[in-house]
């Protein structure tokens, strides 16, 4: 048994916001039904690499769900879509904003349908205010909330971060954003509208960052491999690399100190006593710190800091995170059977349920593998799919 195994999602949304967070529901066990478009469905279908002419980028993204495909410009097409709707619990949408009423597939007219549908909405902007006629993207949002401002090192030019951190963030925003909307009907029947702006979803993770601003209006800058509140919380070099130092409160410096560098004078220094001290003279405590480390290798000072309960870890790039111990051991490596692609590895699951753990049903589907398989369900016989599919309504 999985958790959302009753919940039934009809995803329109395509790339990676929407579909990541249908994803996270589908691997709950929700019957995700993914409507794409014509001429070629969801455009990561057209992004490599490729492994027998079919998307791995899609394929990461898109695992247990079901594919069809509708043109939902045409009107029978749309009459599909409406019984669709009338049993669903969720639509997950990422149009710009005004094109699902074009389409009259709007929330006001999905709701006169069925007046308990939960239906989410990923924007760029959201669907209202100024901006919410244009269109946004995962780039676009990290410049204008001000992250690329505080990424990178001060004075070079504006740096992104590594991954498509509020595209990911937007899908995760309205994971949550719609589970708790589910559980407001159970209670009181009622649906509701979902708004997602991809520009808003990563602004309260500022913690830090709001508490000087709006304390003290003091507006963040980069911090490179620094920490901006704790010292030393930041990338270390030692004699052949760098490693990542969480040095994040006081009882943590103090082992450090005492047990790991065995330079306990450390802790004497006027400049160093507490972690605003430190915070102050970082850069002298960068150099004192590189010093001592320079003398060992990463792997020395690492099982150091592990004997001493000091937070510390390796700075791996991709392949050897993928090929970590730790990671292997809980499952974040996972490997599916795909129909074209053949055997196939991908990320795993974040949360572990004791009792109703998360697992790959299915790959990622083929473009329309499942339009016959759900229309039939709706009553349609193959005599209509072949008309439908013939005049341009289906694939």
């Amino acid at each position: 048994m999985l958790p959302l195994q009753n919940l039934k999602v009809l995803d329109v949304s395509q790339i990676m916001a929407g579909p990541y967070c249908t994803m996270v529901l589908a691997d709950m066990g929700a019957e995700v039904i993914k409507v794409e478009k014509m001429n070629g469905g969801d455009d990561s279908r057209q992004m490599g690499p490729y492994v027998n002419d079919e998307s791995t980028c899609f394929s990461q993204i898109n695992r247990n769900k079901k594919s069809i495909s509708l043109n939902l410009k045409d009107e029978r097409a749309r009459e599909i879509f409406y019984r669709l709707a009338r049993d669903a619990d969720v639509i997950v949408e990422n149009y710009r904003t005004g094109v699902t009423r074009s389409l009259r597939i709007d929330y006001d007219t999905i709701k006169a349908i069925n007046p308990g549908i939960i239906y989410c909405s990923i924007s760029g902007y959201g669907q209202t205010g100024p901006y919410s006629h244009r269109g946004g993207f995962d780039l676009v949002a990290q410049g204008m909330t001000g992250l690329m401002s505080m990424t990178g090192e001060k004075g070079r030019r504006p740096l992104k971060t590594g991954i498509a951190v509020y595209d990911i963030g937007a899908g995760i925003t309205a994971v949550y954003s719609i589970l708790a909307a589910y559980i407001h009907r159970m209670s009181s029947g009622e649906g509701q509208h979902i708004d997602i702006a991809i520009t808003e979803c990563g602004l309260p993770w500022f913690t830090w960052e709001a508490a000087a601003y709006f304390a003290e209006g003091k507006v963040p800058e980069p911090t490179g491999w620094r920490h901006r509140v704790s010292a030393p919380y930041q990338a270390i070099k030692a004699r052949d690399g760098y490693l990542m130092l969480g040095c994040a409160n006081q009882r943590t410096w103090e082992r450090f100190c005492e047990n790991v560098l065995e330079r306990p004078d450390l802790m004497d220094d006027p400049r160093f006593l507490t972690n605003f001290d430190r915070g102050r003279h970082v850069e002298e405590l960068e150099a004192e710190l590189e010093a001592i480390m320079a003398e060992q290798d990463v792997t020395f000072w690492l099982e150091r800091c592990d004997k001493a309960g000091v937070p510390a870890g390796p700075i791996n790039d991709f392949d050897q995170a993928m090929h970590d111990e730790h990671y292997l051991a809980r499952g974040m490596v996972q490997e599916m059977e795909h129909p074209k692609i053949g055997r196939m590895k991908t990320i795993g699951f974040p949360s572990k349920f004791s009792r109703t753990p998360s697992r790959i049903r299915s790959p990622a589907p083929l473009f329309a593998q499942h339009t016959d398989e759900v229309l039939a369900g709706l009553g349609l016989s193959p005599e209509e799919l072949e008309t439908l599919r013939a005049e341009g309504c289906i694939t």
